[in-house]
């Protein structure tokens, strides 16, 4: 895989959510891309819906240096006991998911096949086979989904995951993909920033050495810069931390020649519960008003 500064963008301000489909305006991704190309030239986009496309015009119409991983947005097509915070559904709701997985795959080939000067990758979706998944498909779902999008597209397909379902669970998926696609994330794990690189240098390895011959990527990393205490102590969540692994992950990663797209570029404050230091809110390197954090400010500041 060929080695790019990479970042996980979405590009929701203030008052934007996709669950209400109010959406980032051209002006506003255009505004957004600008600020990333200073130092990015690989995006993660997590859908095939409006933004995605919007993202992909501007990135055609304004003529700039971005290749992207394109992902589908999948929904359950099958309960998981183990998912903490419930999110049982009924057979209707698993059969219209069912139906919304097909037509997404579906779009995540149209868009692939009508921007490929743009998409230079593509994944059949995101932490969908993890024990905590609130969408949980069958690995034998998403070879399908896999097989189908390689029959009609040409750029390489992968499926971005958690890195321990790879370590078990997902060797049918791994004889059909082009690349293994991680996540690693040592806060998530309670881990201090004294550990967190070689946690993450770990992960990387148990997936690597489960699959030889497989190019690997890791498709998140990242730190949070504040936290409630749900999943993050606050303590554990901070700029200084989220710069301190940023500059550990990208000289690693820079001198391994890993491609890994950092998570994220902007803090997005329509995740998660109300609480105003919900982690999930707080993972760009960017705030919410595109003002760079302490790890962007030598660059941006």
């Amino acid at each position: 895989m060929e080695y790019r500064n990479a970042i996980c963008y979405s590009g929701y301000r203030e008052g934007q959510n996709p669950r209400e489909g109010i959406y980032p305006t051209y002006q506003e991704i255009k505004e957004d891309l600008l600020i990333l190309s200073h130092n990015w030239s690989a995006l993660r986009l997590y859908d095939c819906g409006t933004h995605a496309r919007l993202v992909l015009d501007v990135i055609r119409d304004e003529g700039l240096d971005f290749k992207v991983m394109l992902g589908a947005d999948v929904a359950a097509e099958m309960n998981n006991p183990n998912c903490p915070w419930g999110a049982q559904f009924s057979e209707e709701t698993l059969e219209k998911n069912r139906q919304h997985n097909k037509e997404e795959i579906d779009r995540l080939i149209e868009l692939a096949n009508a921007y490929p000067e743009v998409v230079g990758y593509v994944s059949v979706g995101n932490e969908a086979s993890v024990e905590w998944t609130d969408h949980l498909i069958s690995v034998e779902k998403l070879v399908e989904h896999v097989q189908k999008v390689k029959d009609n597209i040409s750029q390489p397909v992968t499926f971005c995951e958690n890195y321990v379902p790879w370590t078990y669970k997902l060797d049918a998926l791994v004889e059909v993909i082009d690349f293994i696609s991680l996540h690693t994330y040592p806060v998530w794990e309670y881990k201090t920033i004294d550990d967190a690189l070689e946690y993450t240098k770990q992960n990387y390895r148990d997936v690597a050495d489960r699959h030889p011959g497989k190019p690997v990527v890791i498709t998140e990393a990242g730190w949070a810069t504040a936290s409630n205490g749900r999943g993050i102590e606050a303590w554990n969540a901070s700029e200084e931390l989220q710069a301190a692994y940023y500059d550990q992950l990208l000289q690693w990663t820079r001198d391994e020649k890993i491609l890994t797209f950092v998570f994220e570029a902007f803090d997005e404050p329509w995740k998660g519960d109300n609480h105003p230091e919900e982690p999930e809110k707080h993972w760009g390197l960017f705030k919410v008003d595109r003002t760079p954090k302490l790890v962007m400010q030598s660059l941006y500041g």
